[in-house]
């Protein structure tokens, strides 16, 4: 069964259509070494909770939407090579002056064995 990277990220409003361009890019380097799909989305309809919820989860500002994404790779050894090889993939690498458009210390990531997966 698939095996899925989860991610949710506080971004900066004002940094949405950046956030998008290098989500873009890195999409297809996930595929290359293995994923089935790569889901990007931005926060939408966020309710509060009583005790926690996404925004409080990343600790999101004011000014900051959040995204919630996720990987799905065919298994989780696949997931382990294919990561590995996209954090050395020099396409990867931040480029000197360039900023990431999403607040990398609160991000929050996992990954997960599926449970269940119907479709219609």
């Amino acid at each position: 069964m698939s095996y899925m990277d989860g991610f949710v990220i506080p971004v900066p409003k004002g940094n949405k259509e950046r956030y998008k361009e290098v989500a873009a890019f890195a999409a297809p380097i996930f595929i290359e070494y293995g994923a089935l799909r790569v889901v990007e989305c931005w926060g939408d309809d966020i309710k509060p909770g009583k005790v926690n919820d996404f925004r409080t989860a990343v600790i999101a500002e004011e000014d900051e939407e959040v995204v919630f994404s996720w990987i799905e790779w065919p298994d989780k050894a696949t997931r382990d090579a294919g990561a590995e090889k996209v954090m050395k993939d020099e396409r990867m690498q931040p480029k000197e002056g360039e900023d990431m458009p999403f607040i990398g210390a609160r991000l929050i990531y996992g990954g997960f064995e599926v449970l269940v997966d119907e479709s219609a």
